[in-house]
């Protein structure tokens, strides 16, 4: 839950820190501006907020790993709520008003995680999972996103390195195989969920798990 903490506290300080132009590039996420993804981040932070706040007596049946499910295809833009956050996040308008909106639901999410019991069980997504298992999994999503939030950023601030070490362990056991040693916990990030297609050399070091990359994670 600290690890939660630590990586939240990274991707919006990184996103304190975005100009103006930036928030007009494209981001690591397919057809996604960088604003987007901000507006996506907010509904993030109210997912955290709304599952926190649903607690349940009911067996936990997902975990920070089975919390994942994987798609045979990568996103195409037509899912409903992806097609409205496009429109949302334009309807912003000045960057400034996404910053507050993320500082201000952002905050909420992080303190709620802190008062957050790990034990307390919580529903979303028709799921049961204890609040430490909830926010370990978010663990991935604020890695993998502050991945897409600098990727044509070279000047930002990069996520964590325990956060990066912790989602390639989440990765790797949702794959069901290691990525190979030479991979750094950033290759094997975005290699492994299809954010960059592998080199030659890293296809070859991959050998037959290649085979079932990438995974399109939901």
């Amino acid at each position: 839950m600290d690890l939660f903490s630590r990586s939240w506290t990274a991707l919006r300080a990184a996103v304190a820190e975005l100009s103006d132009e930036d928030f007009a590039m494209p981001s690591g996420c397919a057809g996604w501006l960088v604003r987007d993804l901000v507006c996506h981040l907010v509904i993030d932070a109210q997912d955290v907020l709304i599952t926190l706040a649903t607690p349940t007596d009911k067996e936990p049946t997902r975990d920070a790993v089975t919390y994942w499910e994987v798609a045979e295809t990568p996103p195409t833009g037509d899912d409903p709520l992806d097609a409205l956050i496009v429109r949302l996040a334009a309807a912003y308008e000045e960057p400034w008003l996404l910053k507050f909106h993320l500082d201000d639901v952002g905050s909420a999410a992080g303190r709620a995680a802190e008062l957050a019991g790990p034990d307390l069980r919580v529903a979303t997504r028709d799921e049961v999972l204890t609040a430490g298992e909830y926010l370990a999994a978010y663990v991935l999503e604020w890695t993998l996103h502050h991945l897409d939030l600098i990727a044509h950023l070279p000047d930002a601030a990069e996520p964590p390195a325990e956060g990066l070490a912790r989602s390639r362990e989440m990765l790797e056991r949702i794959a069901g195989t290691a990525f190979p040693a030479s991979f750094s916990d950033t290759d094997a990030l975005l290699v492994g969920t299809g954010r960059r297609a592998p080199t030659d050399a890293e296809r070859a070091e991959l050998g037959e798990p290649a085979a079932k990359l990438p995974l399109f994670l939901g």
